[in-house]
């Protein structure tokens, strides 16, 4: 939601920190079992003031998946255009991936499970996205696979395979634990690689080329946003 004409950086700032205390909020207790008293309550505003800055509660959820969706389709869609070997780039992204999770623990706990309550165009513009991300991972797949990197496959089953070994990190993974993302990555791409390479491919060059990839990169490490430190435990009903 952009900022009304008229108001300063500050409301940008205040609105902001609504987001994050809002997606620690779903995140302990969802999306549809939290009113907006509570909201207000852990953002020390009152009902008025909290609409003034979010709209409604929907905008807020719209606003938590954007910061899970809009930084990994620009990070994924620029490796995929790179010009450079399929496995490599799926490396890239499977490290791409997992600094985003790591870095926005509880917006990727709302974005799993609370994604059914947008509604309308918010939905649809959502499944778009996710759609998108995982046609570009099959695409890369399927690269793999013609240019003999891979044994032939079915690339979704393949992507499924690649997606769900990912996108449950958030549920066990602890902030600045002993596993980041590149150690996460190193480990995923080897167990997927091992099962996916075709006889004659050698991966043996790919975490060396990983590491000179993140030593030359422009683009900063994600920041982690602060949890809380209750453990999350699985919502009935949740995806």
């Amino acid at each position: 939601m952009p900022r009304p004409p008229g108001h300063g950086p500050g409301y940008e700032i205040k609105r902001q920190e609504i987001i994050d205390r809002s997606a620690a909020l779903f995140a302990q207790k969802g999306y549809a079992a939290t009113g907006i008293a509570e909201i207000g309550e852990v953002c020390e505003l009152a009902r008025g003031a909290l609409y003034y800055y979010i709209g409604s509660k929907e905008n807020l959820l719209v606003e938590i998946q954007n910061r899970v969706m809009r930084p990994l389709l620009q990070s994924a869609r620029r490796i995929v255009a790179l010009d450079d070997d399929p496995v490599f780039r799926l490396r890239m992204l499977s490290h791409s991936l997992l600094e985003n999770i790591l870095a926005r623990l509880d917006h990727i706990w709302v974005y799993e499970h609370d994604y059914r309550n947008l509604r309308g165009a918010n939905r649809a513009r959502l499944l778009r996205q996710r759609r998108e991300f995982e046609t570009l991972v099959e695409g890369l797949l399927a690269e793999a696979m013609d240019a003999g990197q891979f044994r032939k496959m079915d690339p979704h089953l393949a992507t499924l395979q690649f997606l769900n070994l990912h996108n449950h990190t958030y549920q066990w993974v602890k902030p600045g634990g002993q596993w980041d993302a590149a150690y996460l990555s190193a480990e995923y791409c080897a167990t997927l690689i091992s099962g996916f390479r075709s006889q004659d491919y050698d991966p043996e060059y790919l975490d060396g080329r990983m590491r000179d990839a993140l030593a030359r990169r422009e683009t900063a490490t994600p920041e982690p946003v602060a949890s809380r430190d209750k453990p999350r435990t699985a919502r009935r009903g949740s995806a």
